[in-house]
Formats: structure tokens, sequence, C-alpha cells
């Protein structure tokens, strides 16, 4: 599935396009609409649910800047009902990893203090702002804009995959246990934390979010136990020793992992064409990280590959991929 289908774009900053699902204008007005007594106005709910939004929009800047600052993608957020996704493709190391990982929660961090400063500011006590006639809620709004900020913080460090906390996991581990066995132990921790603990208070709080959350959470762990156990894999064949991806350092599995246009699997540091269709290779992508280079990114010396044994004349070269 597309992860943006159904999302339309709201702006574009620093290069990255900014998504808000439909679902989440329909969240939107029933949460406005649920906590309604909590205010004199209706307005000072819509200002809180907005709050929530820039807190849940600023984390997600942090994942996408701190995973350019490492030389990784980042041109997407998509905002829908269970928070936010940045898309981010930082480059597979486990320091890059888990600073693009970790950036978000610091920017919680940081808002911690500003909002609790603009809490207490405004709060009533022998110390306070006096609160002005025309808005008699300011004070209930600064404290629930500081709890709100606190709440999204400690729920996104339970070490549950794809939580942040379930992330930083997963690449502190990386450093001791590599890339395929770290994303095993945090996807399993995390499908049973959903399973048990999320299930457990979503029942005790009668919470149909938090029920959502868990069967969301158990479901992303469940496919991430599936794509380490493919790596593990993966990594188990053997190599090409004078190739490397320029990207990510990996050799290149010495056995036909790639796929040509035509569905054919294609080792292209052995042949210079594909077996099936004759279309001729001049690119190749990485089993690890994606990325597509040209061959001679890859050796970082000479290349010949054996030559098809009839290349179809005037036939452009063309990339192999995982797949």
């Amino acid at each position: 599935m597309n992860p943006l289908s159904g999302g339309f774009r709201i702006f574009r900053l620093f290069g990255i396009n900014v998504f808000v699902h439909w679902t989440w204008l329909l969240v939107a007005v029933y949460e406005i609409q649920f906590r309604q007594s909590q205010y004199s106005s209706v307005l000072w709910n819509a200002a809180e649910y907005l709050a929530l939004f820039m807190i849940v929009l600023m984390h997600e800047f942090g994942h996408s800047l701190a995973c350019r600052s490492v030389g990784g993608e980042a041109n997407r957020i998509l905002l829908w009902p269970l928070g936010g996704a940045a898309f981010v493709k930082p480059p597979q190391r486990p320091g890059a990893t888990l600073w693009s990982i970790v950036a978000g929660p610091l920017v919680n961090v940081v808002l911690i203090p500003v909002t609790f400063a603009l809490a207490w500011r405004f709060h009533s006590g022998p110390l306070s702002v006096p609160m002005p006639s025309e808005a008699p809620n300011l004070d209930k709004f600064l404290v629930a804009l500081c709890l709100i900020n606190v709440l999204l913080l400690v729920f996104n460090m339970l070490p549950v995959y794809p939580l942040d906390g379930g992330q930083i996991l997963r690449s502190l581990m990386w450093f001791i246990i590599g890339p395929a066995k770290s994303l095993l132990v945090a996807s399993m921790i995390g499908f049973g934390a959903a399973a048990v603990g999320l299930v457990l208070a979503a029942v005790v709080l009668r919470s149909p979010w938090l029920s959502i959350m868990a069967i969301f959470a158990a479901m992303q762990s469940w496919q991430a136990m599936k794509r380490a156990r493919s790596m593990a894999q993966i990594l188990a064949l053997p190599r090409h020793p004078q190739a490397r991806c320029p990207s990510c350092g990996q050799n290149p599995p010495a056995v036909p992992t790639l796929r040509c246009a035509c569905g054919q699997p294609v080792d292209p540091f052995v042949t210079g064409a594909c077996p099936n269709c004759g279309q001729l290779v001049d690119r190749a992508g990485c089993v690890h990280c994606g990325e597509i280079a040209p061959l001679p990114l890859w050796t970082g010396a000479m290349y010949a590959p054996v030559p098809p044994a009839a290349p179809p004349p005037g036939v452009a070269g063309h990339a192999v991929q995982p797949g």
C-alpha cells in the first residue's frame, strides 16, 4: 500500500513535504467535541488539538533533519490519527540510524522546560501573571500543552517496535549483534510488549486508541520479524569480495539475488547482460540498503563483467534491483 494514500499535502518546509491523512480530520472533530466540557469555549479544544499537531510535527521534523544531517534521505512527513510518520532513509549504519531516531524524542525533551515554564508562569499562584479577561482558560490550556508533550515523549520511548523506543533499542543492539539479529530481537520484544502490555493497558483504561495502537504495533513488529529473518538469510550468502556497495559498504551476494525487469534473477558482477532478455546491465541495486549505483562505483576499480553471448543491438543499459 502507498503510505501516502489518502493523504493530502498541506505545505513544504526545508524541502520536506508535509501530508495529513483525511482520517486525521475526522478524529480531530471527534476529539474536539469529546473534550468540549474541559473549556468554556470549543475554540480552546481546537487550539489544544492544533497544539498536539504542532508538537507531533516538530517531533517528525527532528527525525527528518537529523537523517539529512548524516547523509540520509528524508522528504515526506505524514500526520495521521496514530501520530506522525517521518519517511526517513538514513545510511545503513547503526550510528546514523540511532541519531535519526533519537532526534525526534530530543525535540520533546527540549520542549519540556519551555512548556513547563509557560504553564507555571500563567497558572494560578503567587508568582503567576493575571489571566486576561478574554482568555479565562489560558492557564488550563498551557497545563494541557505541557502534559501532552510529556505523555507523547513517555509513550514514544516505550520499547515497542516501531515506536522510537523500540527503534532506539534496535539501533543500540546493532552495534553489538549486527543489523539482522538486532531487528529480530527488537521486533520480538515489541511484539510481546504490544500483545501483553498495550492490550492490558487498553483493557484496564478502556481506551480504544490503545487497542488500535496495540494492534498496529503487533502487526509492525511481526513484519519486522519477517524482514529480520530475510535479512539474516541474505547476510549468510557467499559474497563478491571485489565489490562493495558505495552507499552502505556491504559486499553483494555472489548469487543471482537481483532481478531484471523481465523477472530473471541476475548476478550483475558475473554477467553484463540478462541471460533471458539480453538487456545490458550497467547499474545494480543493493539488497541491504536498496540504493542503485553504476557498476564501476561498486568496485572502485576496473570492472569487466562477462559480456553477453549476443547482446541485442541498440539496447540501452538498465538497472537490476532487489525483488
